[in-house]
């Protein structure tokens, strides 16, 4: 164990508010309680108050301020500092103590069960009853439900098995955080001759941080910071952004599925349905024709057609440029696919971690805001005076935020380029797969433009309703 060490400049423990914000164990037990109380409460409120023009507060604080806003924002930053303080994790350290500690079996040791959960129970789900997870009752539900499923699986299993394969948003903060631009590590010269492991043996995920660095990988770790606690020499360094992408690392397949699932149900679908929905020319594309043509002679009630098939195609058209476009470019480099799809698949991950802060930063001043304030206001009886939102679509200035879009597809460019390195294969030839491995990346490219045009010819679609087809066209 290490009581000293004198810190890089580019450990963030060395800087003093970050030290406080990320490694005083007093000042981070404050946080997971207060994240852990708003948690439960929000549940509770979500019960005894289930409709939205009652309680603002539950659908506000999930679906507002912890998803997406703080989230996405520090996935693409700290990196998993979430998981960090997650209601489930906290208390799962403490029931796994007292649990019966043993070993997950194999047909549950897989995280694409995680990564099922979230593409199907969640996003699928959303697009098909889109005011389902929107009403505090069934978000309640929801939360409550995976809280015991949680529970079950900490007491049961050891090595915090529930955040490893089960966790819905598991697999998916662990590929998007390699876009961050910090890393968990050891200063090497206090580690050599180490022979207490206390950094491993604080780990709840049974991980050693001093391999992190040789690995170029944190593996599963979730940024808890108990091992910084247990030996002075972890360190939590600044790192060029994307760092562990530019290098080899063991590869993860539910990682690569993970990003292609989250980047058509997202970025893609959202592109369709909730950007090009908007416009004049809704009518017009295929998802809303196939949806019109179904409607014909199915009554769909309370499922949202138009939503539903804009899914299905973004899922679509994403695994077929993905696959295709990678099997296409094996082909070429004279690799196998695999190799080729596992080892280029992580350069899809800025698409939406990086492009969705667009998203994420117009709607924060669209609605998160005053939904998060009003919700607080409503269940704690703070007697504030209703908050109204920040901006409305009208504000040419929100859409400065669009910027983060053009970053998202140029960074993974950026990293498709690093990625090919990493590939055994002439140079000539990388560059005739490099279009085709980046066929995601192109089409959410051109999807983005696309839509620009769009509203630019036609212009936007006032009063447009999926659920009752009633259109009211304006061009501009």
């Amino acid at each position: 164990m290490v009581n000293f060490v004198k810190r890089d400049k580019n450990d963030i423990f060395s800087i003093p508010l970050l030290n406080i914000i990320f490694k005083n164990r007093v000042f981070q037990r404050i946080i997971q309680i207060i994240v852990l109380f708003l948690f439960v409460y929000a549940i509770y409120f979500g019960f005894i108050n289930p409709t939205k023009e009652e309680n603002l507060f539950t659908t506000g604080l999930f679906w507002g301020l912890f998803w997406p806003f703080f989230m996405v924002t520090t996935l693409a930053t700290f990196g998993r500092i979430f998981c960090g303080i997650c209601p489930h994790g906290f208390i799962g350290k403490y029931i796994t103590k007292i649990g019966l500690k043993r070993k997950v079996p194999k047909n549950l040791a897989n995280p694409f069960i995680g990564v099922f959960l979230l593409f199907f129970g969640w996003w699928a789900t959303y697009y098909i009853y889109p005011e389902l997870f929107k009403t505090p009752y069934f978000t309640a539900l929801l939360f409550f439900v995976m809280t015991i499923i949680a529970v079950v699986f900490y007491y049961i299993y050891d090595e915090m098995a529930y955040c490893k394969y089960i966790c819905p948003i598991g697999t998916m903060t662990k590929v998007f955080s390699k876009v961050s631009f910090t890393k968990l590590e050891t200063y090497k010269e206090h580690c050599q001759d180490c022979r207490t492991f206390e950094c491993a043996s604080a780990c709840s995920y049974n991980l050693k941080p001093f391999t992190f660095e040789k690995k170029n990988s944190m593996e599963d770790c979730t940024l808890c910071m108990d091992c910084s606690s247990a030996c002075e020499s972890v360190a939590f360094k600044f790192k060029k952004p994307s760092n562990t992408l530019f290098n080899k690392f063991k590869i993860n397949k539910a990682e690569i599925w993970a990003l292609i699932f989250i980047t058509a149900s997202i970025s893609i679908t959202m592109g369709f349905h909730h950007s090009l929905g908007r416009s004049a020319i809704v009518e017009e594309f295929p998802w809303t024709k196939t949806a019109r043509y179904f409607e014909s002679f199915i009554n769909f009630g309370s499922i949202d057609a138009v939503g539903s098939f804009a899914f299905l195609y973004a899922v679509i058209i994403s695994i077929i440029l993905s696959v295709g476009g990678m099997f296409i470019a094996s082909k070429i480099l004279k690799v196998s696919f695999e190799t080729t799809f596992y080892t280029l698949g992580y350069a899809f991950a800025p698409l939406f971690i990086i492009g969705g802060l667009s998203h994420l930063g117009e709607f924060f001043f669209y609605s998160y805001a005053s939904n998060i304030v009003n919700g607080f206001n409503q269940a704690f009886y703070l007697g504030f005076e209703t908050m109204k939102p920040l901006a409305s679509r009208k504000d040419e200035w929100v859409h400065i935020f669009k910027i983060f879009t053009h970053i998202g597809y140029i960074w993974a460019f950026v990293l498709m380029i690093f990625r090919f390195k990493l590939i055994n294969s002439k140079r000539y030839l990388k560059l005739l797969a490099f279009p085709f491995a980046s066929a995601l990346i192109i089409f959410y490219m051109g999807l983005n433009f696309y839509t620009a045009y769009v509203f630019k010819t036609y212009g936007a679609n006032i009063g447009y309703n999926h659920k009752n087809h009633q259109t009211t066209m304006e061009n501009k």
